[in-house]
This record gives structure tokens, C-alpha cells and sequence, in this order.
């Protein structure tokens, strides 16, 4: 089916004369006309004001092959989309780019943030460094806060960065002529690279215990061979969760434009409905995490907080959802 009978059916469906649509449009009837006999075509403003009025994409429009779509029904449908132009996503691919290996340094910092403080902390303790268990906790108190500043003010000059594009990730977008396509090209290019990094990055979290598996076997669990299997452990895998956020966030980039996963208008209606208690939860995990921390002094157990509250978090929110269309 082309444009001009594209236009026809979808004018009719709506109820509407070519006089009505011409209003609506801001046209003469004549143009209306002219559009629906293959005389001449839109251009992309009006393709774009078209798909909003008539609530369709602009692919549906512009390309022969797909058939009648049923209009958008989601909570979106009565509000115009906010457009992206082929510039606009090109710049968006880069900005996330030029991100993705600074966040994941700032995640690297945060996760080898305690190695220090342990190493010197089970130095102290087991007599290898002449020093006291004060000096030690205080060095690597400061060595801990200095990673967590820096990763800090990469996290948030990223964030400085991308909050001109927020709107992609949490609003409907409709892409224009050219977008998809590029996008589409860009990721399946990516994807070998992607897959290849997560790859890596998971296999080495999944491994990354077997130093300490080694010294516990060789040295028993009451030596400072164990404070450095915990370590290993740290550093392994901050190697592996720096692999994955670097090639996630430019994965999601893909995805947010395409509106695919976790970016679709379902799952970005969602979000907008549950993500005050998705701050709410990790405040209080981080809260948590501090707390037995700084009062147990096991920053070598305290870890295992994080990989627990972010299965737990992933089962609740799938609840959550699910729970909330049913009601819906």
C-alpha cells in the first residue's frame, strides 16, 4: 500500500473529510487532494505531523511493504511525540560513547575502592606491614573516599553531559526518515563487539573466586594469603563489570532510539509509574551496605550485598510490573 492510499484510509477511519484533515494539517484542501492521488508528497514535517494526527509511526507512512497498523493506544497516543533527527541520533550515539568508558571507570573505582583498606587492614593484623590497626584503616579510609570521589565527578560530568538527551530515554520518541536505518546498521555492527565484551565480563564475576578458592586449599582460611584472595576477587571483578557497563551503555543507546527492551514505550510508561521506588530501594541498599561496613569492619564480606539486592531487585520489580498491567 503507498503514502496516497495510506493517507485515504486512514483519513476515512478517523472520520474525517479532506477539508477537515487540510484544517488539522494547516494546508489547502488542494494539497490534501494532491497527496492522496500520488500527485506530489509531504514533506518530512508533515509526514511527522501526520503519523501524529492519524497515531502511527512515520515508518508505517513512508514505506510500502508495511500493512495498515492499528493506531497507538498506549498512554502516550493523545501527547505529540518528540521528534529525533538523523543529527540529533548521531550525536546521541556519540555522547554515549564518549561515556560508556568513563562510567564504567568510575564503576571500576567504586568496586576497588575498599581494596586497599583490606590489604592493609589483613596486613596489619597478621603482622606483614609494620603497621597499626588505626594507620592502616585510616590509609585506606582515604584511598577508599578518593575513588569514590573521582568516580563520582565522572559519573556526574556523564550525567551533565547526556541530561540534553533524557528525553530518549524516558519519553515515546518517533525517529525521522533515515534514523531507524542507521541505527539498525550501527547496532548489528556493534554486536559482535558487545556480545564478545559481556562475554568476558561475565565469565570473569563467575571466576573470580577461584584465588581465593587456591589460597583458602593451600594456606587455610586464617592467613593473609586469604586477605589477598579477597582481593583478587575485587579487582577480577571490577576487570569484568567494567567490560560489561562499557558495552552495555552503548548497547542501550541503540536501544533507546529503536524503543526496544527495556526502553519500549510499555516498559518507559513503567518507569515513569515505579522509579521513585527503584531510588527509594537502592538508597536504602547503599544505606545498608554502609552501616555494616563501617560497624563490622568486614569490608571483605559486606560486598556480597550488592550481587544479592540486584537479583532481589530484578524478582520484585518483574512482580511489580507484572502485578501493575494486571490491575491495569
Amino acid at each position: 500500500m503507498i503514502l496516497a492510499d495510506k493517507i485515504i484510509e486512514l483519513r476515512k477511519k478517523n472520520g474525517w473529510s479532506q477539508e477537515d484533515l487540510a484544517e488539522k494539517m494547516d494546508v489547502s484542501r488542494q494539497s490534501i487532494s494532491k497527496w492522496e492521488s500520488a500527485q506530489s508528497v509531504p514533506d518530512m514535517g508533515r509526514i511527522v505531523r501526520l503519523s501524529e494526527l492519524f497515531g502511527v509511526s512515520t515508518d508505517f507512512l513512508l514505506k510500502d511493504n508495511i500493512e495498515m497498523e492499528e493506531p497507538r493506544t498506549d498512554e502516550y497516543s493523545d501527547s505529540p511525540l518528540r521528534t529525533v533527527s538523523l543529527e540529533e541520533a548521531s550525536n546521541f550515539l556519540r555522547m554515549r560513547e564518549h561515556n560508556a568508558p568513563r562510567i564504567a571507570l568510575g564503576v571500576l573505582m567504586c568496586i576497588l575502592s575498599p581494596v586497599l583498606l583490606i590489604l592493609l587492614g589483613g596486613a596489619s593484623d597478621y603482622g606483614v606491614l609494620p603497621l597499626t590497626e588505626n594507620q592502616a584503616v585510616g590509609i585506606g579510609l582515604v584511598a577508599l573516599f578518593v575513588l569514590v570521589g573521582c568516580a563520582v565527578a565522572l559519573f556526574i560530568t556523564c550525567g551533565l553531559r547526556s541530561s540534553k538527551y533524557e528525553y530518549i530515554e524516558k519519553e515515546p520518541i518517533e525517529t525521522l526518515y533515515g534514523v531507524d536505518g542507521m541505527v539498525r546498521e550501527r547496532k548489528e555492527n556493534y554486536r559482535p563487539t558487545f556480545s564478545l565484551r559481556l562475554t568476558i565480563g561475565i565469565v570473569l564475576c563467575v571466576v573470580s573466586v577461584i584465588p581465593l578458592f587456591i589460597t583458602l586449599i593451600m594456606n587455610g582460611g586464617e592467613s593473609f594469603s586469604a586477605v589477598l584472595g579477597v582481593c583478587a576477587i575485587l579487582v577480577i571483578v571490577a576487570a569484568g563489570v567494567m567490560l560489561i557497563v562499557d558495552s552495555s551503555i552503548i548497547w542501550d543507546g541503540f536501544k533507546q532510539l529503536l524503543e526496544e527492551g527495556d526502553y519500549s514505550r510499555t516498559e518507559k510508561a513503567d518507569a515513569k509509574r515505579y522509579g521513585w521506588i527503584s531510588g527509594t530501594y537502592w538508597m536504602l541498599v547503599t544505606a545498608a551496605f554502609l552501616a555494616w561496613s563501617f560497624i563490622t569492619g568486614r569490608w571483605d564480606r559486606s560486598w556480597i550485598i550488592w550481587p544479592i539486592a540486584g537479583v532481589a531487585f530484578g524478582a520484585f520489580s518483574a512482580i511489580l510490573k507484572a502485578t501493575g498491567r494486571k490491575n491495569g
